[in-house]
């Protein structure tokens, strides 16, 4: 299997140079050369373990990784989550389900992703005799997640900007509170997308990430997004067989990159009605859903801080298939709304998306809805997620655990959430970077404290 740049300028690579690469050189994303047909295997795959789902997913993508070294590596990255199932199913009513997705070592869904790319790094290191320096970017959870992945690793440091202020005090804890020595968290003068385009600036500086040995772990990264694919598969085949190809999937999205991954299964033949894209009020996303305007608007803090997020990165995957692979009109629409935050989709086809719009008020009225109705504590994210179900049968994605906001489930429910993870942490110094939102500042924090052979 290759995986190719969305915008046409980079040769393919193998699926180990395409994860260490993270973004590609012509500033595209990488994705794969074709999506394989699972429609045939599902069926076998029924009953399988999480972890053993996961690995024959994988075999489809990342094959040139010996087979048995792939199992020890999947194997190892859920050992860390406290529920044997992984991502476990709840059936709330008759058609109401609730995948949750906050089992894992920090408690949100990025472990899914990041405890596998952390070990992916790990052997890929090892066996290359390479080191790498990890730069990403997070509104609150890919942060931690990617933190607990790699901290006290070999041969890896880790840079993580995050906007000062605008994630919730237990995330940042998760960030700066390791007392890992390879562990870098940089607190930024600016929003989420000030961040996230601090990095992409770096990566795109072909000498700088050669120099350094830049590596991603950003949704930018195409395991990201492949192993967030898993759970998709996995609940659908937890549902009952008459249930499955009739359900929708509502994920709590910002980046787009949570929803891309149901997506792309369901090209590779998951059946099911489609996906709702719930956003809070940084409603880019449903906007575009609702008119096929994709309009860049002022980030807006939420209840909801992991969704405060203009500019959606893996979009830019979404757009590759949407416009049947052709990386010209790509790079056309990505340049165009680099230049003036605006591209107007003509004939927009929604495919089979649909899109929810949830603000502060409605987050903590449906808090107390779901408490109320199924005894059922959710977070804010979730929250949005059962803003306007409609009747059909509906998965929505519980991407965190409540505990990770205390305040606003107080406020909705006046109950306190806590979490023995969450609790240790308060005991613990913070220890952070501070700078502006500029990339000259974060250049100088990676020369002065980058790891290089």
């Amino acid at each position: 299997m290759k995986f190719v740049s969305t915008r046409g300028k980079v040769e393919p690579l193998g699926f180990s140079e395409a994860v260490m690469e993270g973004l590609a050189g012509d500033g595209g994303l990488f994705v794969p050369e074709f999506l394989p047909d699972i429609s045939n295997k599902l069926e076998s795959w029924r009953g399988l373990s999480y972890s053993k789902l996961c690995f024959e997913f994988f075999k489809l993508f990342a094959d040139d990784i010996p087979q048995g070294d792939l199992e020890k590596i999947i194997d190892a990255s859920y050992k860390k989550f406290d529920d044997a199932q992984i991502a476990p199913l709840s059936k709330l009513d008759d058609k109401t389900y609730l995948l949750e997705l906050y089992h894992g070592p920090t408690l949100a869904f990025k472990d899914f992703a990041l405890q596998l790319l952390g070990n992916l790094y790990e052997y890929l290191l090892e066996k290359s005799g390479r080191v790498i320096n990890v730069l990403g970017a997070t509104s609150g959870d890919t942060g931690s997640a990617a933190i607990n992945g790699l901290f006290g690793k070999k041969n890896v440091n880790i840079f993580i900007l995050y906007p000062d202020g605008r994630v919730s005090p237990l995330q940042e804890r998760q960030m700066t509170c390791t007392g890992a020595s390879n562990v870098f968290p940089i607190a930024i003068d600016g929003t989420f997308d000030d961040a996230q385009a601090i990095v992409k600036e770096l990566f795109g500086d072909a000498d700088f990430k050669k120099k350094w040995s830049l590596a991603a772990v950003n949704s930018i990264n195409l395991a990201r997004i492949l192993a967030q694919c898993v759970y998709y598969v996995y609940a659908y085949l937890k549902l009952p067989p008459d249930r499955a190809q009739s359900a929708r999937f509502v994920v709590p999205t910002g980046n787009f990159g949570n929803v891309l991954a149901g997506w792309l299964a369901c090209k590779m033949g998951m059946k099911v009605r489609g996906f709702t894209v719930a956003t809070n009020q940084n409603d880019i996303l449903y906007r575009l859903f609702k008119t096929g305007v994709y309009e860049v608007g002022e980030v807006k803090p939420s209840y909801a801080p992991s969704m405060d997020i203009q500019v959606s990165s893996n979009f830019e995957r979404f757009i590759y298939f949407a416009e049947n692979k052709d990386t010209c009109k790509v790079r056309e629409i990505m340049q165009a709304f680099k230049s003036s935050g605006k591209w107007i989709f003509e004939n927009f086809n929604a495919d089979v998306f649909s899109s929810v719009r949830c603000d502060d008020s409605s987050i903590k009225k449906n808090i107390r809805n779901v408490y109320e109705k199924y005894g059922k504590i959710i977070d804010p994210h979730t929250a949005c997620g059962f803003e306007n179900l409609d009747g059909g049968v509906n998965v929505v994605l519980s991407t965190a655990h409540p505990a990770k906001f205390p305040e606003v489930i107080k406020s909705a429910i006046s109950r306190d959430v806590k979490s023995p993870i969450l609790e240790e942490l308060k005991q613990r110094k913070i220890e952070r970077m501070e700078c502006g939102a500029n990339s000259d500042f974060i250049r100088e924090i990676i020369k002065e404290r980058g790891i290089r052979k």
